[in-house]
């Protein structure tokens, strides 16, 4: 078996990754970096500096509770992931070098990467990756509990192996583990304001939602992998002074960029634009158990007052597409295509509104461009669309520090995103499974969790097709969820910096830019 391929490539892994890459990187590679020049070759030394959105004075490196652009391009900095997907959407060895499963795919054996040193000088064994693993089953907090919780046993058959037996088959696993909450830390580990990791760099300053400051790792194990002799990162929330920090040559990248001002920002020399096409939307979050929205009649009418065209044209420019209220993005193979798309139409909205025994309505949508880029211009849009359907929107600016605890998943009627996950049932699972500890509709549906259970352990892609097809139409029609657009990643990086690429998983090349790139000296 090769040490960069599971044995099931050629299978169900082949079409998937092959399907999946050539659509995402079709799309990518629409408005792209160039490819590099024969004699740019990576330079060690200089100081990379990032402006990053996405932070607050709350955070800190606990893999289980990574929810926001900062932490987890930080977590990355001095964690490494048991796999990491790839620029073409496939699943690649990390802390895991090989792995194999038995037919069925229920039970998998993992080999663990030899000659890898935490920065405290441990060596990197079996128990610190099963110690990492538990960290998300059970009573937990974790973003991964969901999916942790396909894990019925995770045991150790040698210093450099490991078992992970699941509750039904699951030909995913591997892509499952590439989620960014599964990090690894040493086995004990608990102090996650000063974390420990096997990471391109070491922890050195920090200051939650401000600054922090990371040196190169020496002794890293990847090659040809932490050109820089270190990384700060600036934490710059007001995408106004994001772009200006970018534009005044403060910083070598931001990520996230005002959709208003990217082609602006394209006639600017000294610059070049990240765009990549992904699994990347944006959501009105309703929450199924508060009134008004735990009633369906009330969320379809919702759905059916917004003006997804132009939201598309105006808040994102154009940048993405049009969504259908449900988070499986076209590049997907297992996007439903047959599923009608929902239109503005007000007189239907009316219609559900009637269904709900209500002439008219009014609702609170709490909103901050913590939740993305533009989020206050498309709740207004929203709220001028859904006035003729009787839907009265007053909108509740929250401030942007503090929103992922304060606002995301306590606000009744609120906003947020998601960057999209590798595969369809990853995505599913982890928003939209009643036991996830990121389902932040609070949807619970039996036939839901099911069919997503039946689903995952098929090997025929046509009849797994056909169930992801049926769940996507189950949110779409019945979810709290109203997700009108899908937003390519945008970000902005000098010239000066070399090595970037687009990724079909996050912004600034699915959170790993940090070690892949070089100054140009």
């Amino acid at each position: 078996m090769s040490s960069n391929k599971p044995t099931f490539e050629l299978t169900r892994r082949g079409f998937m990754a092959g399907t999946a890459g050539f659509g995402v990187m079709s799309a990518a590679g629409l408005i792209g970096m160039p490819a590099l020049a024969a004699d740019e070759k990576p330079k060690k030394g200089g100081v990379l500096k990032l402006g990053i959105g996405g932070g607050s004075t709350t955070d800190n490196f606990d893999p289980r509770i990574l929810k926001d652009w900062v932490p987890v391009n930080q977590a990355y900095m001095v964690m490494n992931g048991l796999v990491e997907i790839d620029a073409n959407n496939n699943a690649v060895p990390e802390l895991f070098e090989s792995w194999e499963t038995k037919p069925g795919a229920v039970e998998w054996t993992f080999k663990v990467r030899q000659g890898v040193t935490f920065h405290n000088g441990k060596s990197l064994t079996a128990d610190d990756i099963i110690y990492s693993l538990n960290l998300h089953r059970g009573e937990t907090s974790s973003g991964a509990r969901s999916v942790a919780a396909q894990f019925a046993d995770v045991a150790k058959v040698s210093e450099s192996e490991i078992k992970i037996t699941l509750t039904s088959g699951n030909a995913d696993l591997p892509y499952i583990l590439s989620d960014y909450h599964f990090l690894v830390v040493p086995d004990g580990w608990t102090d996650f304001n000063k974390p420990v990791g096997t990471g391109p760099f070491v922890y050195d300053t920090y200051q939650p939602g401000v600054r922090a400051r990371f040196k190169r790792n020496e002794s890293y194990w990847k090659p040809n992998a932490a050109w820089v002799d270190a990384v700060e990162v600036i934490v710059i929330n007001d995408i106004s002074a994001r772009t200006n920090a970018m534009m005044s040559g403060q910083v070598h990248a931001i990520n996230q960029l005002d959709f208003k001002t990217v082609d602006l920002l394209k006639r600017n020399p000294n610059l070049n634009i990240v765009q990549s096409a992904g699994g990347q939307h944006f959501t009105f979050l309703m929450d199924c158990t508060h009134a008004p929205f735990t009633d369906n009649n009330i969320r379809l009418a919702v759905k059916h007052a917004i003006d997804r065209e132009q939201l598309l044209k105006t808040a994102l420019r154009g940048y993405g597409r049009i969504g259908n209220d449900h988070p499986i993005p076209s590049t997907d193979p297992f996007y439903a295509a047959d599923l009608p798309q929902r239109p503005y139409d007000p007189e239907k909205s009316k219609f559900y509104l009637k269904q709900a025994g209500l002439d008219n309505l009014k609702l609170t949508l709490s909103a901050s461009d913590a939740a993305f880029s533009g989020a206050v211009d498309a709740a207004a849009i929203f709220r001028t669309g859904a006035a003729a359907s009787g839907i009265d929107v007053s909108i509740k600016r929250e401030p942007a520090d503090g929103y992922w605890d304060n606002v995301w998943m306590k606000a009744p009627f609120c906003m947020s995103y998601w960057g999209g996950r590798p595969t369809a049932d990853q995505m599913l699972t982890i928003a939209y499974s009643s036991t996830s500890a990121q389902n932040d509709t609070h949807w619970k549906n039996e036939k839901f969790d099911a069919k997503l259970l039946e689903a995952r352990a098929l090997l025929d892609n046509q009849k797994r097709k056909e169930i992801y097809a049926e769940l996507q139409g189950l949110i779409s029609n019945e979810g709290g969820a109203m997700i009108p657009m899908f937003g390519d990643y945008l970000d902005a990086t000098s010239k000066k910096l070399k090595g970037v690429t687009t990724h079909p998983m996050f912004n600034f090349m699915g959170a790993r830019l940090a070690e892949k790139v070089w100054l140009e000296s």
